[in-house]
């Protein structure tokens, strides 16, 4: 189980091979790899910059606990959590989930789980800015709310 916050790229062809490397339990892996948008702010322009902050350390410890929590429901041998912050432009990666299970049903429904909460219980702000700097901090969704608490049910 790994969890990393960070500013740096990644790459998610390399995170996946060193998911299984030298496993043979594992029989399935499933992956989500999320990228910031362009779409038009608020203030009608395109997103130029996108710029996440966190709380080191807070964060960590929540992203772990999610990723708890997806091993204590599903059969999980091995994951990996990795979620970006500073300014990231459209375009950019800013999350990686990737799951690994013996069977692909928990693989998915862990890896699902995951980023559901990830949207709604890690404690990260994002900000949207376009080309003239100007910008709005971007609210929780409805709809991923509604994602998350089918979960809890």
């Amino acid at each position: 189980m790994a969890v990393r916050v960070q500013a740096a790229d990644f790459d998610p062809g390399a995170e996946l091979a060193a998911l299984s490397a030298g496993r043979t339990d594992i029989g399935a892996v499933t992956s989500f790899t999320g990228l910031v948008r362009g779409d038009p702010t608020a203030e009608g322009a395109p997103v130029a910059v996108m710029e996440l902050e966190h709380y080191p350390g807070m964060t960590e410890k929540q992203l772990e606990k999610i990723e708890a929590e997806a091993a204590a429901r599903w059969p999980v041998i091995a994951s990996t959590i990795i979620h970006r912050y500073g300014p990231l432009a459209p375009g950019d990666r800013i999350v990686f989930v990737a799951v690994a299970s013996a069977h692909r049903a928990a693989a998915f429904e862990a890896a699902e789980f995951i980023m559901d909460y990830l949207k709604t219980k890690a404690p990260f702000w994002k900000r949207e800015l376009n080309a003239a700097g100007d910008g709005r901090w971007v609210d929780a969704r409805e709809s991923d709310d509604q994602a998350a608490e089918r979960w809890a049910r």
